[in-house]
């Protein structure tokens, strides 16, 4: 029983704790949602009063921003309306310009039609007055030409025929003293220019053909060469008939002759000796006896190769010799064996294109120039000696009168021959076969450009085809088309009376107008 009532008494006090807990959570809670409450208030009027501000902030922003663009927008408008009125004005000027210039244009058309009422008046009385004196022509040549009893076209054809006779006899009687003169004369001219000619150039000529180079590894080399009391060089020259000459050139000895087979029989024995270190008399002999010997053979070889390369038949083997004998040989600073070569080719082919003999053509000009290779050892002209040896190694006919002709010496018997003649003259005159010392060269071409532009109003000159020709171009400014014709003609006469050069020079001068404009 007890028991039972301590358990009701506590579960009474549970209920009331339990009561009095929930009343006391429930006051607390009240307490919190009050101060949340209050919270609130205080954040929302805070909340108001920032808005407020930011609102009348962005407001004031929104104003400025609108008054800065209206501001600027004025002004624009006020830069566009001030263009505006300047472009009216202008074309307000304009057009009282283009008013003027109608009017200007229009006094102008009735000036014109004035002046062309009065020319055709004026023509009028000169197509009367010509009228008029046309026929009082008619009638003094009809009252002359019955007085002389003749017509006019009688008179002057008389007339005429007496000036042409005279003239006639006066130019015969003076183009026979002229004549006369010049027979007179010509001789010792022709001996003057010959004379002078070979004066200016022939040392020039002799120093590029009649000296060869030889280099040295080194200058003792010169030392032993000369040997002892030059007993060495003295076997050399005594053995190729050339002279040695040995001076301050470094690296080098010079081998002089006019001879060009004897020049290359001393290049090859010194260069052999040289290799071969031993340089003595007896040594000398024997190499130049054996370079001698292996020379005659290597001619041979020289002119066979050449008779095969040209494709060239039924050839004397003897011949071969003489064709390689031109490889050593020049004429106005030309290799013959290249020239011949030329000519033979040249031939050949205008031979082919005109449908004559070829191999005629190719022999003819192979051996037109083969007695300059026995010139020098034998009396005659070049052309003499060809023709013999050609005859003596049973070349044809046509072959013989082809080379006999190529020099216009005798006459042409056959198109061969013309042929022969026009592959002569071609490959000789071709810039640059016939070689010039090049210092002597470059020194032509210079002086040739500054006589040119010693002359007034000369902008450049060129000096082309190896100094064959010279182009002068003049300022269009200084010059006219009368002066520019005068240049040439000075020009061409003071390179004459100034320079020394083969054959001639073409001048030309040239003056050229540009005109530009712009299409807008």
């Amino acid at each position: 029983m007890n028991v039972l009532i301590n358990i009701i008494v506590a579960i009474i006090g549970m209920a009331i704790g339990f009561l009095f807990f929930y009343f006391y959570k429930n006051r607390l809670l009240a307490n919190e949602y009050e101060k949340i409450n209050f919270l609130k208030k205080e954040l929302a009027e805070e909340s108001r009063n920032d808005l407020e501000a930011k609102k009348k902030k962005v407001t004031n922003e929104l104003k400025e921003e609108f008054l800065n663009w209206k501001n600027d927008y004025n002004r624009k408008q006020n830069a566009k309306s001030n263009r505006l009125n300047e472009m009216e004005r202008r074309l307000l000027q304009k057009e009282e310009n283009l008013d003027k210039r109608y009017i200007n244009l229009d006094n102008k058309e009735k000036e014109l039609k004035r002046k062309e009422k009065d020319l055709q008046y004026q023509e009028e009385e000169l197509n009367a007055l010509k009228a008029k004196l046309t026929a009082m022509h008619e009638e003094q040549k009809v009252a002359l030409e019955r007085v002389a009893g003749m017509t006019a076209q009688e008179a002057k054809e008389i007339i005429i025929k007496q000036y042409e006779s005279d003239a006639r006899m006066e130019s015969a009687h003076k183009l026979k003293a002229i004549e006369e003169e010049l027979k007179e004369k010509s001789s010792v001219m022709a001996k003057e220019v010959i004379s002078t000619a070979v004066q200016r150039i022939a040392s020039e000529h002799t120093i590029s053909s009649s000296v060869t180079v030889i280099d040295l590894p080194s200058d003792e080399m010169k030392g032993r060469i000369i040997g002892r009391e030059g007993r060495n060089i003295r076997a050399l020259e005594t053995a190729t008939e050339v002279d040695f000459i040995v001076d301050d050139t470094p690296e080098a000895i010079i081998v002089s002759s006019f001879d060009p087979i004897r020049r290359e029989i001393a290049k090859r024995a010194l260069e052999t000796l040289i290799t071969d270190g031993r340089i003595h008399p007896a040594r000398i002999e024997e190499v130049v006896e054996k370079i001698k010997v292996d020379f005659d053979n290597h001619l041979r070889e020289v002119g066979e190769n050449t008779i095969l390369e040209l494709g060239i038949r039924d050839i004397d083997p003897a011949l071969y010799y003489y064709i390689g004998k031109l490889k050593y040989r020049t004429s106005y600073g030309q290799n013959v064996l290249e020239h011949s070569k030329e000519v033979a080719m040249i031939a050949g082919l205008m031979a082919r294109e005109i449908g004559v003999n070829v191999a005629i053509a190719k022999r003819a000009g192979l051996l037109h120039d083969i007695g300059k290779s026995i010139d020098r050892e034998t009396e005659g002209t070049h052309t003499e000696l060809s023709v013999e040896l050609a005859r003596k190694h049973k070349e044809s006919q046509k072959v013989q009168e082809a080379i006999a002709s190529h020099h216009m010496d005798v006459e042409f018997t056959s198109i061969e021959g013309v042929l022969i003649q026009a592959a002569d003259s071609m490959s000789a005159a071709r810039p640059g076969s016939r070689r010039e010392i090049f210092e002597t060269y470059i020194k032509r071409l210079d002086k040739l450009e500054d006589i040119s532009k010693s002359f007034d109003g000369v902008k450049k000159a060129y000096a082309l085809r190896a100094g064959r020709e010279v182009r002068v171009i003049v300022n269009s400014n200084e010059t006219d088309d009368t002066k520019t014709f005068l240049m040439s003609k000075d020009l061409a006469k003071k390179i004459q009376e100034e320079m020394e050069y083969p054959g001639q020079i073409k001048v030309t001068v040239i003056r050229e107008v540009r005109a530009t404009e712009y299409a807008k």
